[in-house]
C-alpha cells in the first residue's frame, strides 16, 4: 500500500513594505506578520527591524511584557547591555509568562538588523514563570552539504536538534543556498509554516515557486501530524532564508498593548499590576529561571 505524500508548497506570498519605527528616523520597520493570527497561529507577530543609529543619544527604554514568548534572532549587529550582549547570529527566547519587564535600550552609535517575533503560549501555560533562554552563535547547531548551509535554532531539522526549551513545539532555521543547490527537509504536515526571505532569492516546492528578497510565504498545511516535505532551491544567485515553523494551538487570544491574554479582564489585570509595580524586571530573575547554551 502507498504511503500518502504531504507535499508542502506555497500557497501565500505577501510583500511587506518598510515603514519607519518607533525608535526614530533611524529605525526601520517591516511588519512582516501583523493582525492574523486566526491564519498565522501560532505566531503573533514577527517584526523586522534594522537600526542605523548615528549619535548617542539614548533610545527605547524598560516595558512589560505577559502571556507570550518573545523570538528573537539577530541577524547583525550587537544589542543588549554589560549583563548580556547579543550578537549577530545569537537567538534568545524570553517567555513572558506570568509578567516580565525588560529593557531594549541603545545609548551609542549602533547598527543592527533583529527578527523579533512574538509567540503564543498554549493556554495551559499561559501564566507561567518568565524565564530567558540564550543560545549563543557558537553552540547553534549547523551543518553543511552541497551548497546548503542549515542553522537551527528550535526544534528538529535536517538531522539537528536544538537545546532550546519550548512549550509550543516551533522549528526556527536559517537557510543558506548556492545558487541551484537543493534541499529536501521533512517535519510536521500539521505545522504552520511559513518562509522569510533575507537575501537574494529561492524556489519552493516541487514546482518550484520563486520567493524573492524581503518576501514572506507561507506554506499550505495539514490536519495530520504526519511527515511533509519540503523542497528549497536556491535561486541565480542563492538565497538565505528563515523558516519558521510551529504546531497551531487554536485557542483564541486578546491582544493589546505588550500583553497577550484569554480574556479582556485579564489584559486590565496586568496594566494595573504593571503599574503598582507587581511585575518583576527580567534582570531580577534567578538563576534557575535563566538558560544559556
Amino acid at each position: 500500500m502507498e504511503t500518502q505524500s504531504f507535499k508542502r508548497k506555497l500557497v501565500n506570498i505577501q510583500t511587506p513594505h518598510p515603514h519607519q519605527g518607533f525608535l526614530g528616523p533611524d529605525h526601520t520597520a517591516r511588519a512582516v506578520i501583523q493582525n492574523d493570527f486566526v491564519n498565522s497561529d501560532p505566531f503573533i507577530i514577527l517584526m523586522d527591524d534594522f537600526l542605523d543609529k548615528k549619535n548617542g543619544q539614548p533610545i527605547g527604554g524598560p516595558h512589560p511584557h505577559a502571556g507570550f514568548e518573545t523570538v528573537s534572532l539577530l541577524l547583525e549587529g550587537e544589542m543588549g547591555d554589560s549583563a548580556h550582549m547579543m550578537k549577530a547570529g545569537d537567538f534568545q527566547i524570553m517567555t513572558a509568562g506570568s509578567g516580565i519587564v525588560h529593557t531594549e535600550s541603545i545609548d551609542r552609535e549602533s547598527r543592527m538588523r533583529l527578527l523579533q517575533m512574538w509567540l503564543n503560549l498554549p493556554k495551559k501555560d499561559r501564566w507561567t514563570t518568565p524565564r530567558v533562554q540564550d543560545l549563543a552563535w557558537e553552540q547553534v547547531p549547523k551543518t553543511s552539504l552541497n551548497g546548503v548551509d542549515i542553522r537551527l535554532y528550535s526544534g528538529s531539522l535536517a538531522g539537528l536538534t536544538s537545546p532550546i526549551q519550548n512549550h509550543v513545539p516551533i522549528i526556527v532555521a536559517d537557510i543558506l543556498l548556492e545558487p541551484g543547490a537543493q534541499t529536501i527537509q521533512a517535519f510536521s504536515a500539521s505545522y504552520n509554516t511559513f518562509l522569510y526571505v533575507i537575501e537574494g532569492s529561492i524556489e519552493v516546492g516541487e514546482d518550484q515557486q520563486v520567493l524573492k528578497q524581503n518576501q514572506i510565504g507561507w506554506l499550505n498545511k495539514f490536519s495530520v501530524n504526519a511527515p511533509g516535505e519540503l523542497t528549497l532551491k536556491g535561486g541565480a544567485s542563492g538565497g538565505r532564508v528563515v523558516l519558521y515553523a510551529g504546531q497551531p494551538q487554536n485557542d483564541p487570544i486578546v491582544s493589546y498593548g505588550p500583553f497577550i491574554a484569554d480574556k479582556e479582564d485579564e489584559i486590565k489585570a496586568l496594566y494595573k499590576d504593571f503599574r503598582q509595580g507587581k511585575i518583576a524586571h527580567v534582570s531580577t530573575l534567578p538563576e534557575a529561571q535563566r538558560f544559556s547554551y
